[in-house]
């Protein structure tokens, strides 16, 4: 399996992910019976594309990949928050579980491309 390949994937995922966030913040948090949160998903918005950028420059860097596994436990942190005072926990544990999914996704790759010295953090060098 090329990890590589699969972070950079992760990197446009975040990118698109962030973009929906940050545009769509009110219809999310609707969705999730979290009205007036919008300034907390936009946040969280704008960390996944900084994330999404970041994998994008160096795809091949482990590090850059456990930041969007500390991200997901930061987005699992806030539903847990959320589902205390939403009357759509249904919503919010649809949420949770593609947010653990992606975390479990985000890890293995994570852990891969640590244990894989081989490939510089920027990518393989070009001549």
């Amino acid at each position: 399996m090329n990890y590589k390949s699969l972070s950079r994937g992760l990197g446009w995922f975040s990118l698109a992910l962030g973009a929906a966030e940050l545009l769509g913040s009110r219809r999310i948090t609707r969705t999730l019976g979290t009205a007036g949160g919008e300034t907390v998903v936009k946040a969280f918005g704008a960390r996944e594309v900084a994330s999404g950028v970041a994998l994008l420059q160096a795809p091949a860097h482990a590090t850059r990949v456990w930041g969007r596994v500390a991200g997901d436990a930061l987005d699992l942190g806030a539903l847990a928050l959320a589902a205390r005072r939403s009357k759509k926990r249904g919503a919010i544990l649809g949420a949770a579980a593609f947010v653990a999914g992606a975390a479990l996704l985000d890890t293995l790759v994570a852990r891969r491309l640590g244990a894989a010295p081989s490939i510089p953090p920027n990518g393989p060098a070009t001549a």
